[in-house]
């Protein structure tokens, strides 16, 4: 008897194929769910991080032109000035953010 008992314990200790099975398909799922909405969240931080550089931009521009009383500003004015330092000029640029003139807000 004894040893019928250890028996069905070492064939019941791993897992079916049915249940593998299940348990991939469940992850397979999650990962058809997951996935475009990552995307979607990936374009839409891009989105609202060109838009907080533009507002940095326009912030910055309008403090070199109430400084300096120069109207027409561009991003390498505001590089060459200090007002913008690299990394957010390269992004403005990659961006294609222009400066608005003073009357256009």
């Amino acid at each position: 008897m004894k040893d019928d008992r250890f028996a069905l314990k070492e064939r019941c200790a791993g897992f079916t194929l049915i249940e593998m099975a299940v348990v991939m398909f469940i992850i397979s799922l999650l990962i058809l769910i997951i996935l475009p909405n990552i995307g979607k969240q990936r374009d839409n931080a891009r989105g609202i991080g060109n838009q907080a550089l533009g507002d940095v931009v326009q912030t910055q521009a309008d403090l070199y032109r109430n400084e300096t009383d120069k109207e027409n500003i561009s991003l390498e004015d505001l590089k060459n000035s200090g007002y913008l330092n690299e990394k957010q000029y390269s992004e403005a640029k990659k961006a294609k953010i222009e400066v608005q003139a003073e009357n256009e807000e």
